[in-house]
């Protein structure tokens, strides 16, 4: 059985790391060009996805265990939601970046404002998407009428 799928897992191997450097790429120049938090969410989480497919639902749950995926999915939410916080405890209105950085006089809050954000877009996307896989791939198959 190992020896079944050899090109696959040879392959997987070599995608895997390229595929999570683009999904780093499109998260961090989401703010300059395509793409952004929900886009490289979602690229994450398909390097995780293959590698499910490939190597078997276990194997990908003792990689990136639930307890990850749940904690991932927290903070995300944390960062999207605390930076909108942050700004109206600074004095301005709810995602008005411009307060993280008053002094910048070329909208480095904003900057960093839709960075957070877009990380914590991304953070939770690509867990969301690991779950919803984890769990329609890890389901029992359902009893045909002619199995009982």
């Amino acid at each position: 059985m190992r020896d079944e799928h050899l090109i696959l897992r040879i392959m997987m191997k070599v995608l895997f790391a390229p595929i999570i450097l683009f999904a780093l790429y499109v998260q961090f120049h989401g703010d300059y060009g395509p793409g952004g938090g929900f886009q490289a969410g979602v690229i994450f989480a398909v390097a995780f996805i293959l590698h499910g497919l490939i190597h078997g639902v276990d194997a990908t749950r003792i990689a990136l265990p639930q307890k990850v995926l749940s904690i991932m999915m927290v903070v995300g939410l944390m960062f999207y939601a605390g930076t909108g916080v942050l700004t109206m405890l600074l004095g301005g209105n709810l995602l008005g970046y411009d307060v993280i950085d008053p002094e910048s006089t070329h909208h480095a809050g904003q900057h960093y404002g839709i960075l957070l954000v877009e990380f914590g877009v991304g953070l939770t996307v690509a867990a969301t998407m690991i779950t919803i896989f984890y769990h329609f791939a890890g389901r029992e198959p359902e009893i045909r009428d002619e199995d009982w």
